[in-house]
């Protein structure tokens, strides 16, 4: 109990410290985003996307790494570009998402792997690259993200009905006019952005855990699609809220912390799932 209580107090004592309420701020703003757009991108099966896009990445950061620029500042246009390099193969080759995904994914691996062996101090840094590191982020960090994520709220309540036709029926939208390559195209940019963001606190491995795992908790809790999308922007803020906490508590990494505790809401929605039938 004494240890317990040593261990509580130690947290509540880094809690206090500006890095940790960064790190707070962060993954609430990250988490909301990633569980908001993670609603519309799990039902348009693109939840492959946002991994394709987190190890892409590496190439942008590796390449930031070579010319001596700051990584942060090649994340965002890497992904907006690697967003529209994908949109253009899809629409010209007429190829099924999950190849072409695949093809530009392990392609732009391969490249970051030569461009990091080019680099002989990477070594020292490439956790951080893989996995992330949420205490580094900045005030910066912070106002890109609330920007981002007024943003996607934005977008998301302006194309609410567009977005829900072109998630759940894509040809009634075509037939009421909807320009599906522009929506869809500006949702993907917003995603990549995004994962963008996100890559920075939770690295190149893990970030596509923030768009999948709390919406597809969020789906097996409701069948209202504005509650699915509010609830799964609600766990994503939450799971990294608690996950932030416990790597306090023990001393973990953050990342993966939060990652674990994504997945206790996702078991905790299956028995959800499985019981609510017989409460019915």
């Amino acid at each position: 109990m004494n240890l317990m209580e040593t261990e509580i107090s130690r947290a509540i004592e880094l809690f206090q410290f500006a890095f940790m309420q960064r790190a707070l701020m962060g993954g609430i703003l990250m988490g909301t985003m990633g569980g908001l757009l993670g609603s519309f991108t799990i039902l348009r099966q693109l939840s492959f996307f946002s991994d394709a896009l987190g190890h892409s990445t590496l190439l942008g950061l590796s390449l930031g790494l070579l010319l001596g620029l700051n990584p942060s500042w090649v994340i965002l246009p890497f992904a907006v570009i690697f967003a529209l390099v994908v949109n253009t193969f899809l629409e010209r080759t007429q190829l099924w998402t999950d190849a072409v995904l695949n093809i530009v994914y392990s392609s732009s691996l391969a490249f970051a792997i030569i461009t990091l062996s080019l680099i002989g101090e990477y070594k020292g840094g490439i956790n951080h690259l893989l996995f992330g590191d949420i205490l580094a982020l900045q005030t910066f960090d912070l106002i890109i993200s609330t920007l981002l994520l007024l943003v996607c709220i934005g977008f998301i309540a302006s194309t609410l009905r567009t977005q829900m036709m072109l998630t759940l029926h894509e040809p009634m939208a075509i037939a009421r006019g909807v320009s599906v390559e522009t929506h869809r195209t500006a949702f993907v940019v917003l995603l990549s952005l995004v994962v963008g963001v996100a890559i920075k606190a939770i690295g190149v491995l893990l970030v596509s855990a923030f768009i999948v795992i709390p919406a597809c908790s969020a789906r097996l809790m409701t069948q209202n699609f504005t509650t699915y999308a509010i609830l799964s922007a609600v766990i994503g803020a939450i799971a990294a809220l608690c996950g932030i906490v416990l790597s306090a508590l023990f001393d973990l990494p953050s990342g993966p912390s939060i990652v674990i505790v994504q997945l206790g809401f996702f078991l905790s929605a299956i028995g959800f799932a499985n019981l609510r039938p017989i409460a019915s």
